[in-house]
This record gives C-alpha cells, sequence and structure tokens, in this order.
C-alpha cells in the first residue's frame, strides 16, 4: 500500500494518480471526506485523517510499504510556524512509531539550512525530524512551484502590472510544475533499487530558470496583453500581504523567504542532491491557471 498524504493537492492527487496507473494500490489521506470523490474514482483507498491529530495520522500509515509525506503551511492561521512544527511532531512521531519501508517526504529548495530562510525553515524542521526514520528515506526538494504566482495573476490581468517579490526583477530563479513534482515523487517511491545513502535527497526545478520579468512576458502573451513587472519595494511587502489577509506571523514567514531568496539562499544543495527537471513550461501552467480563471468567471457571470 502506497499512502499519499494531501492526496487532494495539486503533488499528491498527481503522485496518487501515477501509482494506480502503475497498478499500485494507493491509499489517498485528505482532511475532508468530499475531497476524496476524484480519487475514490480512480480507484485509490480513501482515509481522512488530520495531522494535528496522531490517532488519525497512526491509523492513516496503518500496513503502508510507502508514505509520501507533506506537511502544508496552514494559510488561515494565526501562528502558521508552530501549527506546521506540530503537524511535523505527529508525522514523525507516527512513522517512528511504525516505520514503512519506505518514505517520501515533499521538502523544499534551501531546505538544508537551520535558520533564516522563513517558510523554508520549517521544511529544515521536517527533514531533521524524519531523519531518525527507520525506513528507506528520500527528501524531494522542489523549487518555487509556478503556481504560487496564481495568486496574484488576476491582480496582473486587472491592472496590468505584476507584483513580485523577487529582486531584481531580472534575477534568475529556480521553478518547477507541481505536476512535474508529483510524477516524480511517483517515480522515486517506485524506484525499488537498494538505496545508497539515506535520506536520499533529491531536488526538481524546470528545464529553464526565469525571471519576473520572464514570468510578466509570458503572462502578456497569454493573455493578449502587456504586463509589467514590479519590483515591491522591501518597505511595502508587509504591508501588501497584510492587505492580501496574511496575518503578521504569516507575513513574517514570507518577507524572510524572499530576503534568503534575493540573497541567493534557495537553491540546490549541490553537494549532496541528486538533480532532476521538470518538462512543464511556465506558459503551459499559466494557460491553464487562466482557463480555470475564465470559466469562474463565466460561471459567476451566469449565476447572475
Amino acid at each position: 500500500m502506497f499512502v499519499i498524504f494531501g492526496a487532494a493537492g495539486n503533488v499528491g492527487r498527481v503522485s496518487a494518480a501515477a501509482l494506480r496507473r502503475a497498478g499500485r494500490e494507493v491509499r489517498a489521506v485528505v482532511r475532508q471526506a468530499e475531497q476524496g470523490d476524484v480519487l475514490a474514482e480512480i480507484g485509490c483507498e480513501i482515509a481522512i485523517a488530520d495531522l494535528l491529530d496522531p490517532a488519525s495520522v497512526a491509523r492513516a500509515i496503518e500496513g503502508a510499504y510507502a508514505v509520501q509525506i507533506l506537511c502544508p503551511v496552514p494559510h488561515a492561521d494565526a501562528d502558521p510556524a508552530t501549527t506546521m512544527r506540530r503537524m511535523i511532531d505527529v508525522s514523525a512521531g507516527a512513522l517512528r512509531a511504525n516505520p514503512p519501508q519506505r518514505v517520501l517526504a515533499l521538502s523544499d529548495y534551501g531546505a538544508e539550512h537551520a535558520s533564516g530562510t522563513g517558510i523554508t525553515t520549517l521544511f529544515h524542521t521536517l527533514e531533521t525530524q524524519l531523519a531518525p526514520v527507520a525506513s528507506q528515506l528520500t527528501f524531494l526538494r522542489a523549487a518555487e512551484h509556478m503556481h504560487n504566482w496564481g495568486r496574484v495573476l488576476p491582480i496582473a490581468l486587472a491592472r496590468g502590472v505584476l507584483p513580485s517579490l523577487h529582486h531584481p526583477l531580472s534575477k534568475l530563479y529556480p521553478t518547477v510544475a507541481a505536476q512535474d513534482v508529483g510524477l516524480l515523487a511517483a517515480e522515486l517511491l517506485l524506484d525499488d533499487r537498494p538505496a545508497k545513502v539515506s535520506p536520499r535527497v533529491v531536488s526538481i526545478e524546470g528545464e529553464a530558470r526565469v525571471s519576473a520579468l520572464d514570468v510578466a512576458r509570458t503572462l502578456g502573451a497569454l493573455a493578449h496583453r502587456q504586463i509589467t513587472a514590479y519590483e515591491v519595494p522591501r518597505g511595502e511587502w508587509a504591508a501588501m500581504l497584510h492587505g492580501a489577509g496574511l496575518g503578521e506571523n504569516h507575513a513574517r514567514l514570507i518577507t524572510d523567504l524572499y530576503d534568503a531568496h534575493n540573497a541567493g539562499r534557495i537553491d540546490v544543495e549541490t553537494e549532496i542532491s541528486e538533480r532532476r527537471f521538470g518538462a512543464t513550461a511556465l506558459a503551459d501552467v499559466f494557460a491553464s491557471i487562466l482557463a480555470r480563471v475564465a470559466a469562474t468567471s463565466t460561471a459567476t457571470a451566469t449565476a447572475r
């Protein structure tokens, strides 16, 4: 049994589908029952678990040959770092108590740093907590997800301006499509060759690094309008994030992350990491996001 936490998400859903295509039994772990409907249709067993509830996590991994673990940053939380650390404690505790043969943890570029990287520091905690688990362990470190730009695409489309925390706008940085992460995760879980080292560290990014200028050009070409990248001044970051609905603690995690990004600290740990490259282009991801935006707008207009 292959157990996929976060199976309703952009990465987990792809991993679960790939494992089912390979003929494997999959237990898709979701937080709410309705999230499992589509996964049940492709033959997944559905388990409902709360990463803050040790008993439900322990039940979810019972009988597992392999576990793909995701501890997401809780967005609607007054103190997301503390809550995510509790998720990590619960997940790692369950895996230490009942270790499957294989564990793959979804992690981040820059997770080797113990401090000073905002959100990414939490993935360092995840890796540290999982290290003692008596399983063949893989840390799959992904670059910034391309779909993260989806949060500001409506602003860019409405105003013709794409706000960016990446400084300078011309700086190339690694990014990757979530579906490529999900496919690679499934591939690594299916790799039954004896491990040369545990934990195994694998990094994935897209075939070409991009800049905020590239992002604006790509969006503009798809939207058939001029989109200009805007370097949000450092002193305005917190206010912008608060205006988007983030609390003070969450905003600080993001500002610390982009300070680290802009200092060049969020990258491949070249000395120990295997490197893989996803095939999905930024334009393909944006086209999918824009199609969903258009469909939502049409549905809203029809409902009126």
